[in-house]
């Protein structure tokens, strides 16, 4: 064999392996070979921070075919990514399959198109060990975070939980919005727009101030029964708007998250896609810039499509402040493909990308704006109707950029009809309506990858797994939310009559927000009282910053770490000896029967209620929080009503029904047979009948999943119909069948047979059973050779 070329991910190997012709075998690492591994620290931080990195062991066959690959070919081309973290593939790879320099070369190219992966063939380079250092000095960094403030958490706040240097702050950003929404008050103006005629066209108008009462609102209007409007003030001026810059990472996730509702790890898969499929350029990226050639294809492609007029060339800034080592912004590989992808998906995030891109490079879009000042007889405030009219769409043709202003513009947009200095109005109707002031916007997926971009914190490779790590971990939730009824009052002058009425509207309603959870709270508390440099935006923000150091060769990582690592070991051990125990504990009021203190608190199942002290004689009574309750606003009275739970009532088939609420939400208990709650009905609140409802339905639902039942000895094998397809359990074991066998035709044996194959075989936790039966029935492996070893690669 010739040519070896290692990447990082299968797809990317097909789409290359098509480029390159026979003389190349393209292979994929399936991401890291090695790493730290999971269970220990593996950093000897008495040794210049020296990482213990190890295979995993389902990588091990995989490596040992990757070696004997390499050990055959001639050339061995590494092509990961161009960002820190394939810089570090490259290098595990080089170090783990134990490569000779002569023999190697590492290749980058942010498109896999053939004229890129044929020059980047024609060019390689070294391994950037700056960039190594930085994705090391990142990997260590945070594996030193996690590994010591984990354990101060399970000792001062809860068992389990977890903490990271860039998720913790995320956490904050959230938690402190939570709490200027919580802290805001709102307040009313009444807003008073008047709708007036010229020429028989109707058009509306706003008052230039607002009025804090409805008497004065009402004052106003009653002036206006007799008034005289005329118009004092006419101005029309040019205007225009500019594309935005092509997408970078953030920017893409921001759009994506705004017009297409796509969540910020879903956009990083999807363009992962679209990128190893060769169809846009690398995702990874803080650069705006676009190259030579992608700005002449799109000069092409707009001058064909929309004509000469269209077009105007822009090259935008580089790179941002901190920005990385990719070198352009995202964009299509090929501009005259309009569709790419191989889901609706892939291709509304396409043309997401092909639309900015092309509309980049478009011309200006001219407007015209048109203002009128409108004076009201006997009363100083003027009336303001605002127009604008588009004399020239330009880029407006192809694309539009959204925003996370949640405040509806109020200008009128479209055209005003002819009017004229002096000219006299006709008065239609004038409205006063109640108004409030709105709280600071919660944070969406996009407003807070925004953020963390204003603030320095994260690069293009962390957002999306930050967002997904602080959900995960039950730090955050992403939900929708009700609003509540409001009242306000309008007031209508039409003709001499003035109406007033009370309406209603909904407020406060929340779709896809991000909402910090009780154990999100105390911990962030606990974490910026103990950890003030950890949980400070402007710290991590340098951490930052000093990477980028390390990448550019500027800056020692280890030297790096040890800043960072030394005062932040010391505050670890100081506080898990001397600081207090963290439960957000708030006190309710006394129990009205016993006098006993009502608290709220963070307890070892998470959120509770506590009635009576720890430390007295009689043992405390808890009750759990339920669903949309917070420790926070949680009242005496409802939490009082906690504790009429479990709710008994009349048995059904001779057994005891009852309702509750446990660790993972509220149930329906019948006999010993447990049934949740569905999300949005309140336990304290469910009928007899709504409980037998449940139980039952499970029962059918049940029923009809099970296909066929086996005695194995002492095991039960059952087939059934799940949520993904027909699977065998035994126990807490699961096995896929296979895709074309039908569930109901398995016998006993071809059970069996189906649980040992390596395809059907349980992952995680309850794959012991497996392993057993798997062992039962699969022949006897060949005796293994007693050959030596190979030695371990060392890590430099």
């Amino acid at each position: 064999m010739k040519n070896l070329v290692i990447v990082e991910s299968p797809a990317k190997a097909k789409t290359i392996e098509g480029f390159l012709g026979k003389d190349f075998t393209v292979k994929s690492s399936f991401g890291h070979i090695r790493d730290l591994p999971q269970k220990n620290l593996s950093v000897d931080t008495a040794n210049g921070y020296a990482p213990d990195y190890v295979v995993p062991k389902d990588k091990e066959a995989l490596v040992r075919e990757l070696k004997k690959l390499a050990k055959a070919a001639d050339m061995v081309w590494l092509a990961s990514d161009e960002d820190r973290e394939g810089e570090a593939i490259s290098w595990h790879l080089f170090e783990t399959l134990g490569l000779d320099d002569k023999k190697t070369r590492r290749i980058v190219f942010h498109e896999i198109t053939k004229s890129a992966i044929l020059q980047a063939v024609e060019n390689p380079r070294p391994i950037d060990q700056n960039l190594v250092n930085a994705q090391q000095a990142r990997r260590i960094l945070d594996r030193l975070v996690g590994y010591e403030l984990s354990p101060v958490l399970w000792k001062k706040v809860k068992p389990s939980l977890s903490a990271g240097r860039v998720q913790s702050v995320a956490v904050r950003l959230i938690v402190e919005r939570e709490r200027e929404v919580d802290g805001f008050n709102s307040t009313s103006a009444f807003r008073v727009l008047g709708f007036f005629t010229s020429n028989g066209k109707e058009f509306r108008a706003e008052l230039s101030e607002r009025f804090a009462t409805e008497a004065e609102a009402k004052a106003f209007l009653e002036k206006c029964k007799s008034a005289i409007f005329t118009v004092t003030d006419l101005q029309t001026k040019p205007a225009k708007r500019t594309p935005a810059a092509p997408f970078t990472t953030s920017t893409l996730q921001q759009e994506a998250s705004r017009k297409l509702g796509l969540p910020v790890a879903r956009t990083m898969q999807l363009a992962q896609n679209l990128y190893e499929e060769g169809h846009i350029t690398y995702m990874r990226t803080d650069s705006t810039n676009l190259s030579g050639l992608a700005i002449n294809s799109a000069k092409d492609e707009i001058i064909s499509s929309y004509g000469e007029q269209y077009h105007k060339t822009r090259q935008y800034a580089a790179k941002a402040k901190g920005a990385q080592e990719a070198h352009e912004a995202i964009r299509p590989t090929y501009m005259n493909k309009y569709r790419a992808g191989s889901s609706a998906q892939h291709e509304r995030l396409y043309e997401l990308i092909w639309k900015r891109t092309i509309a980049s490079q478009m011309a200006d879009a001219e407007l015209e704006r048109t203002t009128i000042d409108i004076q009201v007889s006997g009363v100083p405030q003027p009336f303001v109707a605002k127009g604008e009219v588009i004399k020239f769409d330009g880029f407006l043709k192809v694309y539009m950029e959204d925003t996370d202003d949640e405040n509806t513009d109020e200008d009128q947009k479209g055209l005003l009809p002819s009017v004229k200095v002096g000219q006299q109005l006709g008065m239609e109707r004038i409205e006063a309506t109640e108004r409030f002031t709105q709280a600071p916007p919660r944070y969406t997926e996009a407003s807070l990858v925004r953020k963390l971009e204003e603030l320095g914190i994260g690069r293009p490779s962390t957002y999306a797994p930050t967002i997904s790590t602080v959900i995960n971990r039950g730090y955050v939730v992403k939900e929708d939310r009700e609003g509540v009824q409001r009242r306000y009052t309008s007031i209508l002058l039409k003709g001499a009559d003035i109406k007033q009425e009370r309406k209603t509207e909904i407020t406060g309603a929340e779709k896809a927000k991000l909402f910090p959870t009780d154990i999100g709270v105390v911990v962030t508390d606990f974490l910026v009282e103990n950890f003030k440099d950890i949980l400070d935006y402007n710290f991590t923000a340098q951490v930052e910053l000093e990477f980028d150091e390390i990448a550019e060769g500027k800056k020692e990582w280890v030297k790096m770490i040890d800043g960072f690592y030394l005062p932040f070991h010391e505050a670890t051990l100081h506080t898990s000896e001397h600081s207090k125990k963290a439960t957000g504990e708030r006190l309710l009021g006394v129990h009205p029967e016993s006098g006993k203190n009502v608290m709220a608190r963070l307890g070892k199942f998470g959120p509770m209620i506590q009635v009576g002290d720890t430390d007295s004689e009689e043992k405390p009574a808890f009750a759990s929080l339920l669903a949309g309750q917070r420790l926070s606003d949680i009242t005496l009275e409802q939490a009082l009503d906690l504790f009429k739970l479990p709710r008994r009532m009349e048995e059904f088939e001779g057994k005891v029904l009852s309702v509750g609420v446990g660790r993972f939400g509220p149930f329906v208990k019948h006999g010993s047979t447990y049934t949740s709650i569905p999300k949005g009905e309140d336990p304290l609140e469910i009928t007899r009948e709504r409980a037998v409802e449940l139980v039952v339905s499970k029962r059918e639902a049940a029923a009809k999943a099970l296909i066929n039942t086996f005695n194995d000895g002492d095991d039960v094998i059952e087939v059934k119909e799940g949520r993904f397809g027909p699977y065998i359990a035994v126990g807490k074991d699961n096995f896929k069948i296979p895709k074309g066998t039908d569930p109901a035709s398995l016998t006993l044996e071809s059970c069996k047979t189906i649980m040992a194959s390596d395809e059907a075989k349980p992952k995680g936790r309850f794959g012991n059973r497996a392993k057993a039966n798997a062992a039962k029935t699969a022949p006897r492996p060949a005796a293994k050779s007693k050959s030596k070893p190979r030695p371990k690669p060392k890590a430099k």
